[in-house]
């Protein structure tokens, strides 16, 4: 193989999983509430991460190793700290970037913005994949690809030919007229991410379904009622991969943060991920947004005792075909 694309998770540096192995180019994308069920503290994990850092800049036999680090996150300085190697930073915000992204313009199909760099000038992009965090996400792909040499041509072409990563901000269309969209979503920075972006594009209410995992960080579970509360304009609270916890206990301490930022609008607890999803596209009027979180892209939900096949965008669809279908009858 002539390239290898690696997630290094924070559990695998602490782990030393990844001993041995020479990075060319280290990637940090952000860091946020996450894993503190092993971590800890959000100290422990952001040094566990910067030891990504510590192994590009490790002497070998690669020369031109480059560490590609997001300044306007608050650790990016401290991951730049761990890498001895060459940087190359990328920013929307902070200006002593190498690369930025200007004009940016969001909408529900997709997005158009600048990248700026001067390897690649001024280089326009119109994606198919909307959202701030895309961006961001956009940029530290071509800050691994310059990492890399690789043309701006290429970069240019793989960019606006890109449609979508299962699961990320998913489209489910099935004759509705309301969006219905499913993500990966599962600590309070995606959750935030993808109802903002949601706020940004809706012509009329955000129906929000969410749950959080069992046997995970027990934190991050109000924090993320309270985001939910605040962002969307009805909460149903439900089922992740409650894996051995009781489902119901863990929607019990999603549901106090909701209440403390929901106030009058109305919120709901449905255990069953089945029935939850249903209940929302029921709720759901023309031009609604029903956002689905927590999931994306898994086919399964992790029970006390078994794992089944569950899929959120099958039974968006499913739901959306029971309520068309008594609509017509």
């Amino acid at each position: 193989m002539d390239y290898v694309v690696m997630e290094v998770s924070s559990h695998a540096l602490d782990q030393n999983r990844v001993a041995g192995i020479e990075f060319d180019t280290a990637v940090f994308t952000n860091l946020t509430q996450d894993h503190l069920d092993y971590h800890k503290t959000l100290e422990n994990y952001m040094r566990a991460k910067a030891r990504l850092f510590d192994h590009v800049s490790e002497a070998g036999v690669k020369q031109g190793k480059t560490a590609v680090v997001n300044i306007d996150d608050k650790a990016g300085d401290f991951m730049l700290s761990h890498a001895t190697c060459a940087h190359l930073t990328y920013a929307i915000d902070a200006p002593q970037a190498d690369l930025r992204a200007e004009d940016i313009d969001v909408r529900a199909d997709g997005a158009r913005f600048t990248l700026v760099h001067p390897a690649l000038g001024r280089m326009a992009l119109s994606l198919h994949i909307t959202g701030i965090f895309n961006v961001y996400n956009v940029m530290s792909a071509v800050g691994a690809a310059l990492a890399e040499h690789v043309a701006p041509a290429d970069i240019h072409a793989a960019l606006e030919a890109f449609t979508a990563v299962p699961g990320r901000f998913e489209l489910v269309k099935a004759g509705q007229d309301f969006t219905v969209i499913v993500d990966y979503a599962h600590t309070p920075d995606g959750v935030e991410n993808v109802l903002r972006t949601a706020r940004k594009i809706a012509k009329r209410r955000i129906i929000a379904v969410f749950g959080c995992g069992g046997d995970r960080d027990r934190t991050k579970r109000p924090i993320m009622g309270r985001l939910a509360g605040e962002l969307a304009d009805v909460v149903i609270a439900t089922s992740d991969n409650p894996r051995s916890e009781d489902p119901a206990a863990i929607l019990d301490e999603v549901e106090a943060g909701v209440e403390e930022t929901v106030g009058s609008k109305p919120h709901e607890k449905i255990v069953d991920r089945h029935m939850a999803i249903f209940r929302a596209v029921e709720l759901a009027e023309k031009d609604d947004i029903v956002v689905i979180l927590g999931k994306g892209h898994e086919n399964y939900q992790i029970l006390r005792d078994k794992t089944i096949h569950f899929d959120d965008k099958e039974q968006a669809r499913a739901a959306i075909a029971a309520k068309l279908g008594k609509e017509q009858a």
